[in-house]
C-alpha cells in the first residue's frame, strides 16, 4: 500500500492545547487502568475502539460516572445489526444526567431571537421551570411511552418542556414552526401524540408570520391530541377558541412549584423521534433511546468536540433539525447551550459574528451553506470582531469546499479549530468528525469517530482506501435507532440500512478514506434531497407540486456529487395544453416554500412530456440523478427495465448540456 503523503495542514493545534483536552484525559484514564492501545495515536486509539467495543463502551460509561440502577457488566446482550442490544440490565434517565451539573456559578443557557432582548435561565429556574412542567404533565396524564409533539423555535421554553417529557419518560417529538402542515401531518400522525406544546407565531428576517390557523389545521387531522400548552410567539396573539381544544397557557402550565423527579427507565426506552427525509414515502419515525444519547453525547461532544465545562455552544439550526438534539447533549458534559432562533443575517450580515464574540462562544456549529454565504458576502469577521473566546467552528449538513476552508483561516480567525462533521438524524451525531489532537487539512473531515466502525465500501461489499465508495458502519453503535415508530417486524428499518448490504449499516453518503484516516463526503447515493443542511425527501416536495391542479406528474434531484455546488432541478408534467409560463413557474415555487420548505425551491424547473419511471411504476430519481451527474446513459438506466423508455432522452439531451466535454 502506497503512503501518499496530505498536502501541509491548514491548522495545528498547539501542544498545549492538546495537553488540556478532555480527550488527552481520557487517554490517561485508560493507561492508568491499562486499557487501550500501547501507542498515544489517535488512529490507534480509533482502532481499539472498534477492535475491542464492549470495552471501549464500558470505559465511556465509567469515564464519564454514568448514574444508573443494575449493573453495566453486560454491555451487549446481542451483537448483529439490526437488533443489537445495549447495557441491557441497566435502568437510567437523560434529564438526571442533564441536572448532574447544575451550579449557581454559571447559567444554565442563554437564548437570543429576533427583535428580543439576550435571556439568561440560571440552573435554578430550570430545574423550577422543568419540575413544575412534569406535574403539569402528569396531572394531564402525560407518562412514559406517551408522545408529546412541539411546534416550538429554539427558545428556552423547548428545553423545558424537552427535559420535562424526560425526566418522566414521555417521548418528545419535534417540528419547527416554519414547517408546511402537510410536513407537519405526515410526521406526527405516524405516532399519535397525546399532548401538543406550539407557538402562535414567530419572526424571521424581520417578519412576523403567524402560526395559530396552522396549528388549528393541525389539531383537526390529529385528534388523538388531549391538551394543547399554548407558548405565546413574538406576536403575542391568543390562539383562536375553539380550534385550540383543551388549551392549557405556559404560564399555567408552569405555574405551580414541584420537586423536579426521574424516572429511570431501560436503557432503550425511547427519548425522541426524530425523522427522516421520507425520500420514499412517509418519513422515518425514527427513535432514540435514552442511554444511547447519554453515552454517544458524552463522548462526541467531549471527546470528539472538546466541549469542557462551561463552554458556551451555538449550533444554528431549527428545532425540525437533529443538530438541535445535539445542542442539548452540551448539558450532559457541562457545557452551555446558546440558542439562536432567526435569521444570523438580520438586521445586517455581521449580526451573529458580533454576536458570537459578545456572547464569548466557544465552540460555533453550522451548516457549510451559511459560511459558504458568508464567503460569497465579502464579509471578513476578523475585522467585525476578534472571536477572542471561540476556540472550534463546526460544519455540517453538506460537504464544505476547501476554499471555505482557506476563507476561515483567513477572514474569520487564524487560531481557530475548523472541524467538519458528518453523521446525521439517523444517529443523532457523527459518523466523520474531529478531535482535538489532529491537524486541519483544507477539504478534509479529520477522523472517524470512536466507537464508529465507518467505511467505504465498493458495490461487491469490499472496503476501499483512496476511492469513493458508499458510507458503511460494520459494528453497532449505542445511538443507532432502538426502531421506528409504528414499524412491523422493522421491515422498513432493515430495508433503510442493511438491504444493500446484510448485516452492515449502510448510510447512503458517498465517501471516500485517506490511508491517514481523513475523509471527503461526497453527498448523497440515494435521492435523499440535503439543501443547505436540511435534509427533505422527494415525496414530500411531490406532494405539494402535484397538488397544483396544473401538474400532472413531476420529478426532483439533487445535483450535489464530487464537489459541485447543490442545484435541484425540478420536471414537470403538465396537463394538456397548459405551458410552463412565468406566473406557473412563481406558483409552483411558492407551494413549496409555504407547504414544505422555503430551502427546498427548486433551482430551474422544466417542462418535460413524462417522468421516466420502471416497470411497476417508480420514479427513476437515481437513474436520473447520475445521468445529469454525467455517467453514460447505459451505466446510468437500462431502457428494457423502464415502462416509458423514451423519456429518457429528454434528460440525456439536458446531460450533455450539463457535461459538455
Amino acid at each position: 500500500m502506497s503512503t501518499t503523503a496530505l498536502p501541509a495542514p491548514l491548522w495545528l493545534p498547539t501542544p498545549e492545547a492538546v495537553a488540556a483536552s478532555t480527550l488527552a484525559r481520557y487517554q490517561d484514564w485508560l493507561a492508568a487502568r491499562g486499557l487501550g492501545p500501547a501507542k498515544r495515536d489517535y488512529a490507534d486509539l480509533w482502532a481499539w475502539s472498534v477492535d475491542e467495543l464492549e470495552a471501549f463502551w464500558r470505559s465511556i460509561w465509567d469515564f464519564f460516572d454514568v448514574q444508573a440502577d443494575g449493573s453495566p457488566e453486560r454491555v451487549l446482550g446481542r451483537r448483529e445489526m439490526p437488533g443489537a442490544e445495549w447495557f441491557p440490565d441497566t435502568r437510567l434517565n437523560y434529564a438526571e444526567h442533564v441536572f448532574r451539573h447544575a451550579t449557581d456559578k454559571r447559567c444554565a443557557l442563554l437564548a437570543r431571537a429576533e427583535g428580543e432582548p439576550l435571556l439568561e435561565m440560571s440552573w435554578a429556574r430550570l430545574r423550577r421551570d422543568v419540575g413544575a412542567l412534569a406535574a403539569t404533565l402528569r396531572r394531564l396524564g402525560v407518562g412514559a411511552g406517551d408522545r408529546v409533539a412541539s411546534f416550538m423555535p429554539s427558545r428556552p421554553e423547548t428545553v423545558v418542556a424537552f427535559l420535562a417529557c424526560a425526566s418522566l419518560g414521555a417521548v418528545w417529538s419535534s417540528c419547527s414552526p416554519d414547517m408546511g402542515l402537510a410536513v407537519l401531518t405526515d410526521r406526527f400522525r405516524q405516532i399519535e401524540p397525546r399532548l401538543l406544546l406550539a407557538v402562535d407565531s414567530y419572526r424571521y428576517n424581520g417578519r412576523l408570520h403567524a402560526r395559530g390557523a396552522v396549528v388549528e389545521e393541525l389539531l383537526a387531522a390529529l385528534p388523538g391530541i388531549e391538551h394543547v400548552i399554548h407558548v405565546p410567539g413574538p406576536g403575542g396573539s391568543e390562539p383562536p377558541e375553539p380550534g385550540w381544544r383543551n388549551r392549557l397557557s405556559w404560564a399555567e402550565a408552569i405555574a405551580a412549584d414541584a420537586p423536579l423527579s426521574f424516572e429511570r427507565l431501560p436503557f432503550a426506552h425511547p427519548l425522541w423521534i426524530v425523522y427522516s427525509s421520507g425520500t420514499t414515502g412517509l418519513p422515518k419515525a425514527i427513535v432514540h433511546g435514552h442511554g444511547g444519547i447519554v453515552l454517544t453525547h458524552q463522548k462526541t461532544m467531549a471527546l470528539q468536540h472538546d466541549l469542557r465545562e462551561g463552554d458556551r455552544m451555538l449550533f444554528l439550526g431549527s428545532t425540525g433539525w437533529i443538530v438541535w438534539n445535539l445542542l442539548m447533549g452540551a448539558l450532559l458534559v457541562g457545557g452551555v447551550p446558546v440558542l439562536y432562533d432567526g435569521n444570523p443575517a438580520w438586521s445586517e450580515p455581521a449580526t451573529l459574528w458580533r454576536f458570537l464574540e459578545e456572547q464569548e462562544v466557544a465552540l460555533f456549529g453550522c451548516g457549510a451553506a451559511y459560511l459558504a454565504d458568508c464567503r460569497k458576502e465579502g464579509l471578513r469577521p476578523r475585522e467585525i470582531a476578534p472571536l477572542t473566546a471561540l476556540r472550534a467552528i463546526n460544519v455540517t449538513g453538506s460537504p464544505l469546499p476547501a476554499e471555505a476552508y482557506r476563507w476561515v483561516y483567513d477572514d474569520v480567525k487564524r487560531d481557530v479549530w475548523l472541524a467538519s462533521i458528518s453523521g446525521g438524524t439517523d444517529i443523532a451525531s457523527g459518523f466523520v468528525a474531529c478531535a482535538p489532537g489532529l491537524p486541519v487539512q483544507a477539504g478534509e473531515i479529520q477522523c472517524r469517530e470512536l466507537g464508529v466502525a465507518a467505511y467505504a465500501f465498493d458495490e461487491q461489499g469490499s472496503p476501499v482506501v483512496g476511492e469513493v465508495g458508499e458510507l458503511v458502519v460494520t459494528q453497532p453503535m449505542p445511538s443507532m435507532p432502538v426502531c421506528f415508530w409504528n414499524d412491523p417486524g422493522h421491515r422498513r428499518y432493515r430495508e433503510s440500512y442493511f438491504e444493500t448490504f446484510p448485516g452492515v449499516w449502510r448510510h447512503g453518503d458517498w465517501i471516500r478514506f485517506s490511508e491517514q484516516g481523513t475523509s471527503v463526503i461526497f453527498g448523497r447515493s440515494d435521492s435523499t434531497i440535503n439543501r443547505f443542511g436540511i435534509r427533505m425527501g422527494t415525496a414530500e416536495i411531490y406532494r405539494v407540486v402535484e397538488a397544483l391542479p396544473e401538474v400532472r406528474d413531476s420529478l426532483v434531484v439533487d445535483l450535489e456529487y464530487l464537489g459541485r455546488p447543490s442545484c435541484m432541478p425540478l420536471f414537470v408534467v403538465l396537463r394538456p395544453g397548459i405551458e410552463l409560463d412565468d406566473a406557473l413557474v412563481a406558483r409552483i415555487e411558492a407551494a413549496v416554500r409555504t407547504q414544505a420548505s422555503a430551502r427546498h425551491v427548486p433551482d430551474r424547473i422544466w417542462q418535460v412530456d413524462e417522468i421516466p419511471r420502471t416497470l411497476t411504476g417508480k420514479k427513476m430519481e437515481v437513474p436520473v440523478r447520475r445521468l445529469l451527474l454525467g455517467t453514460p446513459v447505459d451505466k446510468a438506466a437500462h431502457r428494457d427495465a423502464m415502462a416509458n423508455p423514451r423519456s429518457l432522452d429528454f434528460f440525456i439531451r439536458l446531460a450533455a448540456e450539463l457535461n459538455p466535454p
